[in-house]
């Protein structure tokens, strides 16, 4: 916690990708247990508490979602349209990037599912024949990159509206994007949320029947 408040100070004072808070965060904490010789074994049950609030944490992003769900409801049709575009492009980016480096079909499907939130990214993982660990991987390197990245690369191609940037993190990113986003504002976090919980249950629905064209 003490890690994660400092990446926020100094995420406020250089904003940069190297100071976003989880990416800045994580690395405070793997630091600090390679120093102490801490393994992940002993670390694990004092995180348990931080781990078991995951959970509420997801919930309470409904808040935010009820509270802006005028807005969110005015745009519906091209926030559809946007994340479809979204859910697409990082489906067939992952194909892409499986078919130039020749990759395994394993990987290639472990691939297919870096942008959806972990808990359900497990459970489509099972349907689709991926490896767990591998998906678990890709999961979070997605959403740390996102929440690093995304930001920055919006701005220098101003995009500005708080609407458009939190779609886009949230279809994207995940849960790790959609932290990020919520510092900007609450549209931006209840449009990610909502983006967030959409593109994991349009992409668990139709993934498995066309994933098989790509095999």
């Amino acid at each position: 916690m003490l890690a994660y408040l400092f990446a926020r100070k100094a995420a406020g004072k250089y904003p940069s990708p190297l100071t976003s808070p989880v990416f800045l965060s994580t690395v405070i904490v793997i630091t600090v247990l390679l120093l102490l010789n801490i393994s992940y074994k002993e670390y694990e049950p004092g995180s348990a508490i931080m781990t078991y609030f995951l959970g509420p944490a997801t919930v309470a992003l409904a808040v935010p979602l009820y509270r802006q769900r005028k807005i969110i409801s005015a745009y519906a049709v091209p926030a559809l349209s946007g994340l479809i575009a979204g859910i697409v492009s990082t489906i067939l980016s992952a194909v892409f990037i499986a078919y130039l480096l020749n990759l395994s079909d394993l990987i290639l499907v472990s691939l297919t599912i870096k942008s959806i939130t972990i808990p359900v990214a497990s459970e489509v993982a099972r349907i689709i024949g991926a490896d767990s660990i591998l998906v678990a991987a890709f999961v979070m390197i997605t959403g740390m990159l996102g929440a690093m990245i995304g930001p920055f690369l919006m701005n220098s191609m101003k995009i500005h509206d708080p609407f458009s940037r939190g779609l886009a993190i949230g279809t994207i990113a995940h849960g790790i994007g959609t932290a990020e986003a919520a510092r900007e504002g609450e549209l931006q976090g209840a449009v990610s949320g909502a983006a967030m919980g959409m593109a994991a249950i349009i992409t668990s629905l139709f993934l498995p029947i066309i994933l098989p064209v790509f095999l």
